[in-house]
């Protein structure tokens, strides 16, 4: 298993492979064969990034059972998915803002997150493993109230795109698990998400060759698999805490 971070560190943008305290770091190209130094730096001496910059972020709807039933909803006949605007990425720990015209409810959407590893595009579910290179944590924050607004049209993509409504991180981490994965969120430190990937209609194989089959997915784009039940709204000034082990944990505040 690694756990991959991007930092930076003497002024330098750098990325490694992060074992407790200590990064052990890489240079080249973190998804086409990065090569190992011999140096290592402890967390204290860096201040870190979102583990890769995606082309695109893609959000999946109504892909697990607990919250289809909750909401009358049946399995879809593929997976349903939007896109994010990238626009919309923070760094870690930076404060999710609410925008000035909109005053009704912002939810906290926590997920599992399948990030790219090599240019797939029309990939069967067999083989879209080998295009898969690791998992990391989505807060997938949503506008609800906008979603509705407008009789004729869903505005899912307006309703997430907002700036600073899309965080993720806090590594990638690879050769883990993705069918059996417990995704928890804490709002003000009290549990209010705790399921499990398997829960899922469509897994993460299913997901990418579909996706691909539609677009090509590039190296460091991002598929949120969707949410489960216990997704709700946050006040102003309530803190927010995705965790998934044993990729670690986002937090992030609404102001």
């Amino acid at each position: 298993m690694a756990n991959w971070v991007r930092f930076i560190h003497e002024n330098n943008c750098h990325f490694g492979n992060q074992n407790g305290d200590v990064i052990e770091l890489y240079t080249g190209d973190m998804f086409s064969n990065p090569s190992k130094t011999s140096t290592t730096i402890n967390v204290s001496e860096v201040e870190f990034l979102n583990p890769c910059v995606p082309s695109k972020m893609i959000a999946l709807w109504n892909n697990y059972k607990t919250l289809a039933e909750e909401k009358g909803l049946s399995k879809p006949n593929n997976p349903l998915y939007l896109n994010k605007a990238v626009s919309a990425i923070i760094e870690p720990g930076q404060n999710i803002e609410r925008p000035k015209f909109y005053d009704e409810a912002i939810f906290y959407e926590g997920e599992l997150g399948i990030v790219i590893g090599t240019e797939c595009k029309n990939v069967e579910k067999d083989s879209s493993k080998n295009y898969i290179f690791g998992y990391t944590c989505i807060n997938d924050v949503t506008a609800m109230d906008l979603v509705k607004k407008d009789k004729s049209f869903d505005q899912w993509t307006r309703s997430k795109s907002f700036d600073t409504f899309s965080i993720f991180g806090p590594a990638i981490v690879s050769d883990i698990d993705p069918m059996n994965l417990q995704i928890q969120s804490r709002l003000n430190n009290v549990l209010v998400q705790d399921y499990n990937s398997d829960d899922m209609f469509f897994n993460v194989y299913e997901i990418v060759s579909f996706i691909s089959k539609d677009m090509t997915l590039y190296p460091g784009d991002i598929i949120a698999c969707g949410t489960n039940a216990g997704l709700g709204p946050m006040n102003q000034n309530d803190t927010i805490e995705i965790m998934i082990e044993p990729i670690g944990k986002i937090t992030n505040k609404l102001v």
